[in-house]
């Protein structure tokens, strides 16, 4: 082994591990998968139930995480191999592993298209988006070289290691982050007839609430958090036995909650606004029609640098905990150095997302002509499978992992450390009762919804 326990790195502070956590799970998906996924699943009643699913069970597993990390202080093949050594199990953890590498993959692509928008408003004025939008993601001498370009920033972050790298950086990104979506806010909200937006966005009609809602409201929260994929296993193992995992990850799950809500704000009142309903989700939501919209309002290009901004920050500090997961299990359980991990696994990531580059255009075959699971194009293929299957899979069985083979009884002994009277008695039981047997029950759910096409 490359480290052990006594001599692993740790977070240099409370803040520094939740800023950090909670910008692995700010990402993408926050800004622009929450708003399309609450405009169509009934606005404000969509937003109660996602806030019940955050509570409810996404706040139990994300403990559960949390726990198995700071326990064997190990990243996710590691942390399993600690508790059952030589058994299936440990496959559980290179799954989160191999989803890690896979996931950055491509999601440095759409990094890069967020990076390359940032001036769209400037050089580009008033040219349809649609078009500008298919030409620029089809251009591979563009996209190729904006990947690489976002590929050695999260690199680069990474390389610096845990308190000086990953820590440093997310004390600065995340507040400007928060303050960017701000001015955006300021600038959504004030515009003659946001308040439609407004009305749609927090006035709840509970007679939306149908089976539907609730599947799509479980499979957002349980998304947003970034759970399943083993980086808040990795994020745990760094921190010391004296911190309060309730308290800390308590905080990691409202600062993502907070920012998936305050994205609603940013959106519901300028599309309402400008007449347009954000019935599109994905790239054209934020491709397409922001663009739009920013044009058509006062400061629109200033307004649109600063919302891809703090997009490309968004993206950002998602790829640096994707990245981190490899790279821990490397340092752990090889004799690889952090730097040698962090080149060549960022390296090799790179010249495996160079398909998926390619898979919106600049390449007939890889856009069209290959097709799995109902998907079409590579780039759709692998957000399929390892961007919803494979985080569903992998948090089913580490739910099961943590509740049923390592047990409860020793998870609420981790999570006590720490913690002192806080997590005893029926807490503690109604904490073990979810992971037992609420949360694999609600995740398998979540799982069969995206196999049948319902999330």
């Amino acid at each position: 082994m490359a480290t052990t326990s006594a001599d692993r790195e740790q977070w240099g502070s409370r803040l520094g591990f939740i800023l950090a956590a909670a910008g692995s799970a700010i990402g993408l998906g926050n800004i622009w998968r929450f708003p399309y996924v609450t405009a169509e699943n009934g606005g404000g009643a969509f937003v109660v139930v996602y806030l019940a699913c955050i509570a409810l069970i996404c706040l139990p597993y994300l403990f559960a995480e949390l726990a198995l990390g700071r326990n064997s202080q190990k990243n996710p093949v590691g942390a399993i191999a600690a508790i059952k050594s030589g058994t299936p199990w440990v496959l559980v953890g290179g799954l989160c592993v191999l989803t890690g590498v896979c996931i950055l993959s491509y999601y440095g692509v759409v990094a890069g298209w967020a990076l390359g928008y940032i001036f769209k408003g400037f050089v580009a004025p008033g040219v349809d988006s649609a078009a500008y939008f298919g030409s620029f993601v089809s251009d591979a001498g563009t996209v190729i070289p904006l990947a690489a370009v976002f590929m050695v920033i999260t690199i680069l972050v990474v390389y610096g290691g845990v308190e000086e790298g990953i820590e440093r950086w997310a004390k600065v990104l995340m507040p400007v982050l928060l303050v960017l979506m701000l001015v955006v806010i300021f600038r959504a909200v004030t515009l003659p007839g946001a308040g439609e937006g407004l009305e749609f966005y927090l006035n709840p009609d509970f007679s939306k609430i149908d089976g539907t809602v609730i599947l799509a409201a479980l499979g957002q929260a349980f998304f947003s958090l970034s759970l399943g994929m083993g980086a808040m296993i990795t994020y745990g193992s760094y921190l010391p036995k004296r911190e309060n995992l309730l308290v800390s990850g308590g905080y990691v799950a409202l600062f993502d909650t907070a920012i998936a809500l305050l994205a609603g704000l940013m959106i519901f009142p300028a599309l309402f606004a400008m007449g347009k309903q954000p019935e599109s989700g994905g790239p054209a939501l934020i491709f397409q029609v922001l663009p739009e919209v920013f044009e058509t309002m006062p400061l629109g290009s200033f307004i649109s640098m600063v919302f891809f901004i703090l997009l490309s920050i968004a993206a950002l500090t998602s790829m640096v905990s994707l990245l981190e997961v490899v790279v821990s299990y490397f340092v752990d359980e090889t004799t690889w150095s952090r730097s040698k991990s962090v080149l060549l696994v960022g390296g090799f990531t790179f010249l495996l997302g160079l398909p998926s580059a390619l898979a919106n255009g600049g390449s007939t075959f890889l856009t069209e002509q290959i097709s799995l699971f109902g998907a079409t194009g590579f780039f759709s293929i692998m957000d399929f499978i390892w961007g919803n299957i494979s985080l569903a899979l992998g948090a089913l069985l580490i739910s099961v992992f943590v509740g049923w083979v390592w047990g409860t009884g020793q998870a609420i002994e981790e999570l006590q450390q720490g913690a002192g009277d806080t997590f005893t008695g029926a807490f503690a039981s109604t904490w073990a009762v979810f992971l037992k047997y609420v949360c694999p029950v609600v995740i398998a759910t979540i799982l069969g919804g995206i196999v049948f096409g319902v999330i």
